[in-house]
This record gives structure tokens, sequence and C-alpha cells, in this order.
């Protein structure tokens, strides 16, 4: 599997905070499984590995509407490898259905991207009794990503992405209210702290696996006009309008992704954030190694795995 990179771009950041083996993936046919494919950036990666190559896996939650989007992607890849399974974020009970049928239909699994997000200016609950933000954002793909690590560790290349943000950095974890429901709820603060717990399980769910051949990384892909963000709002229109100038397209923010995902150059690169394909420093909260093993150990606990 190859991708053309226009641009070349050194990694920075040495040391890694760990490095794999070298290895080969002997695999002829690679899968990769990205969430909320259906739009936005997920969309975009779904396209780009699609001409790659890759067998494609959409996970997305409204079928009817991902369909003429799977359709399209086929059409314009030229790749009719490309699949659509049924995955709510928001449901414990969904996430398990689906690796179950995942795991049926394939073999194994090459890589994984955590791309799905919700932003909700609201307070909402699931089913489960989760805050909505924090399920999607994190709590699912905690969930999902650790019932599929036995179908990752049969890939001999096996990557794992997480798309983050540079808002971790104004998150906050609060290991007795990760919910929201004892301070006020405000959808910046709820995004943010979603961000930065998925900075904390990337970096801890890298060194549980470092000697077992699966890298794990995180990405900040830029601000994109993807339609996570409501708009009904007079302060969410004025805000789009602030930053549009700084914004990047949704190709821009999947080239990242893209290349954690295929490249050659990210082979054997775990435990490590980027932006523009380059290695970033984690900041503040973000590489508390204390924080990240109790987080873990907090959302086994609700998730209901050990």
């Amino acid at each position: 599997m190859s991708l053309y990179f226009k641009r070349k771009h050194k990694l920075n950041g040495d040391p890694y905070p760990y490095r794999l083996g070298k290895y080969q993936n002997s695999r002829p046919d690679p899968i990769v499984l990205i969430t909320g494919a259906n739009r936005g950036i997920g969309r975009e990666i779904a396209l780009n590995l699609a001409k790659a190559g890759l067998t494609v896996v959409m996970g997305c939650r409204d079928i009817p509407r991902s369909e003429s989007v799977r359709k399209a992607i086929i059409k314009e890849s030229g790749n009719t490898g490309v699949h659509l399974l049924q995955i709510d974020l928001c449901s414990m009970k969904s996430i398990r259905a689906f690796t179950e049928s995942f795991s049926q239909k394939y073999e194994r699994l090459d890589v994984l991207i955590n791309n799905a997000g919700v932003f909700s200016s609201i307070r909402e609950e699931t089913q489960d009794g989760l805050e909505k933000t924090m399920a999607v954002n994190y709590f699912g793909p905690f969930l999902l990503t650790n019932l599929l690590l036995p179908m990752l560790i049969w890939s001999d290349d096996a990557r794992i992405i997480t798309l983050a943000s540079d808002s971790y950095k104004g998150g906050e974890i609060d290991l007795n209210d990760l919910n929201m429901k004892k301070s006020k709820y405000r959808g910046f603060k709820a995004y943010s702290n979603s961000k930065l717990a998925m900075i904390l399980f990337t970096l801890e769910l890298a060194e549980r696996l470092k000697d077992r051949g699966i890298s794990v990384n995180a990405v900040h892909p830029g601000s994109a006009p993807t339609g996570i963000w409501p708009d009904e709002r007079w302060y969410f229109r004025l805000l789009t309008l602030l930053i549009k100038p700084f914004m990047v397209s949704v190709a821009e923010a999947a080239q990242t992704p893209v290349f954690l995902a295929i490249s050659e150059e990210a082979r054997g690169i775990t435990g490590c954030y980027f932006r523009n394909m380059k290695i970033k420093e984690i900041k503040g909260k973000g590489k508390d190694p204390f924080l990240k093993k109790k987080l873990w150990e907090h959302t086994e606990r609700i998730v209901g795995i050990n």
C-alpha cells in the first residue's frame, strides 16, 4: 500500500516515546475501519484510503444516508472494497454488536481510525446515562478500540489513529465528574475535556501495546468546515466567521490521518501527537502519567471491560 505526498514532511520530536521494531506487512489486502466516515474529514480519509487500494469499512450511525456516500467513494476511487457497518458510539450495546458483526465478516483489522465526534451546546445523556459528548468522543472509542484489539493483533503492521484536537489544552479531567453532572455544562468545555481524555487514552494505550507491534497515535487535523458545530446560535455563526481565515480544507485535514495510516515513514512510531504530519509536544495535563493511568482504570469500570 502506498500513497504519494506532494510535500516531504520530516518527522520531528525525537526521541520517540516508543519505537517498535521494523516489520513488513505481509497481508495482501489491508483492512481499515473508519468511524464517522460518511461526512467531513472521515469521508475524505475513506476516499483517500480507498484510492490507495485498502479495504475500507465505514462505521456509521445512519446507514441509509451513508449508503449514498459509500457508492460515491466507490465511483470516485474505482475501489469496490468499500463496505458499510452500523455503529452508534452513543450506545455501548451498539458498539458491542458492531464488534461482533465485524469479527464475523473480517479475519483481522490493520488500521483503526477513531474519527467520529460530536459537539453539543446543551447537555444530553445517552441511554447508558453518559454525557453525550464524552460518550461519542471518548467512552465509545475507548470501548471500541479495546474490543477490536484481538483483531488488530493479527495484523503485521497494526495502527490505531485517533482524531484529537489542540482544544485538549483547555480540558480538565475530574474523575469524580466525567459526565459533568456536578459542574455547569458548557459545550466547549465538554468538547475540550473529551479531547484531553483521548490524548491520555492514546498515550496509555501506546504504552500498554508497545511490545505487541501495534502503533497508537493521536492527530490534530486542524479546524475544517466539517459541520460538527451547531450553527443555529448567533455566537456559533460569529465564531465560524472569525476563524474561517485560519481554517483548512477537509482535504488538508485528512492528510495527516492518511499519512499515519499507510506511510512507510510513520511505520513503528507510537505514543505521539501529530499535526501537519509532524510530531508535536503534548503539553500540560495531556502528559500527566498518573492521570492517564487513573483515567484508564476509571473508564474500564464505566464501560464495563477489564
